[in-house]
């Protein structure tokens, strides 16, 4: 029996590595072989291409599926098509395989971004998986979020038609992984800061009102390998996050105990939340359900993830 883990960015390996580590045969798929690494069998597929998906799923013996494969928010904006076709129709393909197959699991990645549009209406309290939301005046904000909402429903129409066993993880805002060119909104921020000097922030999307709450991609990869050995993921949607949120003031101060020549000419308050979506965030998310379903929380606080991340970069 092998794993397949699709997408070999910063959380797929992290995945597949953690995977090999205990032991279990694992195949990373990208639309570039990835590197030969210990115990990890390298593939190229390209997840928009179901009879290759296939063939690679029956090829090795795939009873399991981990689907990280997707683009960000940055990349979908530039190329639309090209992004919900990863997105979208590459999940499509990972859950028809998976139900022709007959794989056992498949976790899927998503996003907390899908709740964005929902904040302004929200209650102080903990945001909960599943939030109420108006089709119209809360649709998505971001291709992204739209292609993730769209994988989620689609993984659990899969369940409720075709009982595939399915598990959908929203992380936060992910931090780690190489501080060069990094492609996602948190990545760039920390690279920006992590030049240490005096810093202008001077890019929107780097700016927020009020509180976010950022995950540590270490975090994502131990929540997958949770999400794949529960015994009885009954909601099927988890929120993965830690629990803590920081203001833009306090995620520099973090910064700067990594890099104490930091300076940073903060603006005024932004009155958008992270990476510009339109409300500010009113509460963490709520964890309790990876917690009692899964066995899963969070190890890495804020100030670990960017020691390590500034760390790894010198």
């Amino acid at each position: 029996m092998s794993t397949l883990v699709t997408g070999a960015g910063l959380i797929g390996q992290l995945t597949a590595e953690m995977l090999a580590g205990r032991g279990e045969t694992v195949v990373l798929a990208d639309l570039r072989a990835p590197e030969a690494m210990a115990g990890i069998v390298p593939v190229a597929c390209d997840v928009t291409d179901v009879a290759a998906l296939e063939a690679v799923v029956r090829g090795h013996g795939v009873r399991r599926i981990v689907h990280t494969a997707a683009m960000l928010s940055t990349g979908i904006r530039q190329d639309p098509l090209r992004g919900v076709g990863v997105n979208v129709m590459g999940t499509a393909n990972v859950l028809e395989v998976a139900r022709r197959c007959g794989v056992g699991r498949v976790v899927c990645a998503s996003s907390t971004t899908v709740a964005y549009t929902t904040f302004g209406r929200h209650a102080a309290v903990s945001i909960e998986e599943d939030v109420p939301l108006h089709l119209l005046s809360e649709r998505p904000a971001s291709l992204y979020a739209m292609s993730k909402i769209a994988g989620e429903q689609m993984a659990l129409l899969y369940h409720d038609l075709y009982q595939l066993d399915v598990v959908v993880l929203r992380y936060g805002a992910v931090l780690g992984g190489s501080l060069v060119a990094p492609s996602s909104v948190p990545g760039r921020l920390l690279a920006r800061l992590a030049q240490g000097g005096r810093v202008v922030l001077d890019d929107p999307f780097m700016l927020w009102g009020g509180r976010e709450e950022f995950v540590d991609a270490r975090d994502c990869a131990r929540a997958n390998l949770a999400a794949l050995d529960a015994a009885a993921p009954g909601q099927r949607v988890y929120n993965i996050a830690p629990g803590s949120w920081y203001s833009l003031a306090e995620f520099v101060d973090v910064v700067r105990r990594v890099c104490p020549d930091l300076e940073v000419d903060l603006p005024a308050e932004a009155a958008t939340g992270f990476a510009g979506f339109p409300h500010l965030r009113p509460a963490p998310s709520d964890v309790s359900a990876a917690a009692r379903e899964l066995g899963f929380r969070c190890s890495h606080d804020l100030y670990e993830t960017i020691r390590d991340a500034i760390g790894a970069a010198e």
